[in-house]
């Protein structure tokens, strides 16, 4: 079957169209007909060895994808071929047909397409267990999201009002102040790019505090790390929730006595950890994002939709840290073979 292959560490460029094996259903899997597949930060990092999880070559990124039952494994219950499935996959979601876990799949909601439908899992996902599991996100709770205009931070906005939360979104660029702000997000800080000097740190602090007003800010969403962590990070309430996402601008390096004096929590984020290790609770949050999606609280985003011709295109523009909201590709119908 036709797919986008690593064979070696690179970037977007080192990605090969061409054949790998057809994918076979063992027990508790299913084969899914890949019609879409999100694209995401990791896939970015997964071809060049920089992600948590190292497959083995050659093989296909893409980690998150919608479509439909081909074949069902031995033991698999409650899905069958012809079903319309969203499914996180690690990776293989850039080729025509991927074998994944039955337990990691989901039935997509009737009034979902495929496009809208490989781009819910991961960064709502990882948002809604951020929000919710880590930080305990409450109605009246102030929240500050930094890299507000990409895939989680949209996510998160949009989880957060749907919770009561007031947001605002730290981007940079004015165009993705307004994004964020069509998403739901009341308040926005445009910061400038990194590296940061110690008056422009100061500045950006003064305008998270500003935000947060004699409170304080009670949960920061921080996928970017780098020297916006330092200033999210002073300016939080008593007891606030400092939620570690990603590094899109490096780690940071925080000093401890910022905690200590904030009586705050500084926790980590790790969607897949929850998977692997809580699975019942992290299947309890998709059907909760499912139901937030059937109430019309939280919309996956696409900005953007590439052709499977145009596949690296698209890991290249997210690497690059250009993408509005999500990014998918198309992969139903060009990927035959």
């Amino acid at each position: 079957m036709k797919a986008w292959i690593s064979a070696e560490p690179g970037g977007p460029e080192t990605l090969v169209l061409g054949d790998l094996p057809e994918p076979v259903a063992s027990a508790g899997e299913v084969v899914v007909a890949i019609e879409a597949c999100g694209i995401n930060f990791p896939d970015s990092l997964i071809i060049q060895d920089l992600y948590q999880t190292k497959p083995p070559r050659p093989f296909a990124p893409g980690g998150e994808i919608a479509g439909t039952v081909l074949a069902i494994g031995a033991g698999v219950a409650g899905l069958a071929p012809g079903d319309r499935v969203i499914a996180r996959t690690a990776w293989g979601g850039l080729g025509a047909r991927v074998a994944v876990p039955a337990a990691k799949c989901a039935r997509m909601p009737a009034a979902m397409d495929f496009i809208e439908g490989s781009a819910l899992l991961f960064t709502y996902g990882t948002s809604y267990h951020a929000l919710v599991q880590r930080g305990r996100i409450a109605a009246g709770d102030r929240v500050l999201v930094l890299g507000a205009a990409g895939g989680t931070g949209i996510a998160a906005i949009e989880i957060a009002k749907a919770f009561g939360a007031t947001v605002c979104a730290a981007v940079s660029s004015e165009e993705k102040a307004a994004f964020a702000r069509d998403c739901g997000a009341d308040s926005t800080i445009v910061y400038p790019p990194g590296p940061l000097d110690r008056d422009a740190g100061r500045a950006l602090g003064a305008a998270f505090k500003e935000f947060g007003g004699d409170h304080g800010i009670d949960i920061v969403y921080d996928p970017v790390g780098g020297d916006y962590a330092e200033p999210a990070l002073r300016s939080m309430a008593w007891q606030g929730r400092y939620l570690i996402v990603g590094f899109t601008a490096g780690i940071p390096r925080l000093p401890f006595n910022l905690p200590l004096l904030k009586g705050c929590d500084v926790l980590g984020v790790f969607n897949g950890g929850l998977v692997a290790n809580e699975p019942e609770v992290a299947e309890a949050n998709i059907a909760a994002l499912l139901r937030l999606y059937d109430e019309g609280r939280i919309r996956p985003r696409v900005s953007r939709v590439f052709d499977f011709a145009d596949a690296p295109d698209a890991i290249a523009l997210i690497a690059g840290r250009g993408a509005l909201g999500k990014l998918v590709v198309r992969v139903g119908g060009q990927a035959d073979g």
